[in-house]
């Protein structure tokens, strides 16, 4: 893909071992719902949205070449270039931002999602790019709907009113030019790793912009969450 002024490019990490999944020695992006990986469900999405003009996946490096085959037999066109995963999840989405970089101007659109979130849809990738090109930033979130309580030494303590807290998901967009240099900036500075992005970017004082994504939006990081998804698909065309 020739270098572009400016587009919008997605980042999958699929650079987890998801050990939370259970004793399996496949990582749960690869486990597989009717014959197909649930990171091909995620990748669909993109690759099917006419405002996505390419796609970087960060891998777990032992399963690289089975995933180039993954991406012939489901016809996945948009991919660019797949990249290893660093030690962290931090350190992996570092890696799929600079290879992003290769091919998209600095002015571009970086949409980072998981793989193990295929429940996305078309509607939050568009509100993703519109927010961020009106605004700098844009994460996806979810309301808060269940009361929160914080676990101290001395007993549960309320932590506030549900209303005013959103739970963070993904996808988390910005552009590719101020989220690489606040990287470089983390690193320098050795602030590193932090828990997301926009973890990273608040700590660096930058304003941060929410939509509200699917309420099914949400990743698949314990088996129960590998069987929501199933239901899922049964009455949604996900």
């Amino acid at each position: 893909m020739p270098l572009k002024t400016a587009g919008n490019i997605a980042v999958i990490f699929a650079g987890g071992h998801g050990e939370r999944f259970g004793n399996s020695d496949i990582p749960k992006q690869f486990h597989e719902l009717s014959g197909k990986p649930v990171i091909v469900y995620t990748l669909e999405h993109f690759e099917r949205h006419d405002k996505i003009d390419g796609i970087v996946v960060v891998c777990v490096d032992s399963w690289i070449s089975r995933l180039r085959r993954m991406l012939e037999e489901f016809r996945i066109s948009k991919v660019v270039e797949i990249v290893p995963g660093g030690a962290t999840a931090w350190d992996s989405i570092f890696a799929g931002l600079g290879c992003a970089t290769k091919y998209f101007s600095g002015e571009s659109v970086v949409l980072i999602h998981d793989a193990v979130r295929p429940m996305i849809d078309s509607g939050t990738i568009d509100r993703n790019i519109e927010t961020v090109k009106r605004y700098g930033s844009c994460i996806t979130c979810y309301p808060m709907t269940e009361n929160i309580m914080g676990n101290r030494p001395n007993g549960m303590t309320a932590i506030s009113d549900p209303g005013e807290l959103l739970i963070v998901r993904a996808p988390q967009s910005f552009f590719l030019n101020k989220i690489m240099a606040v990287y470089e900036k983390a690193r320098q500075e050795g602030n590193v790793p932090f828990r997301d992005c926009c973890s990273m970017m608040s700590h660096y004082g930058e304003q941060l912009r929410t939509v509200t994504g699917p309420a099914e939006n949400i990743k698949i990081t314990f088996p129960s969450d590998f069987l929501m998804f199933e239901n899922m698909r049964k009455v949604t065309d996900l």
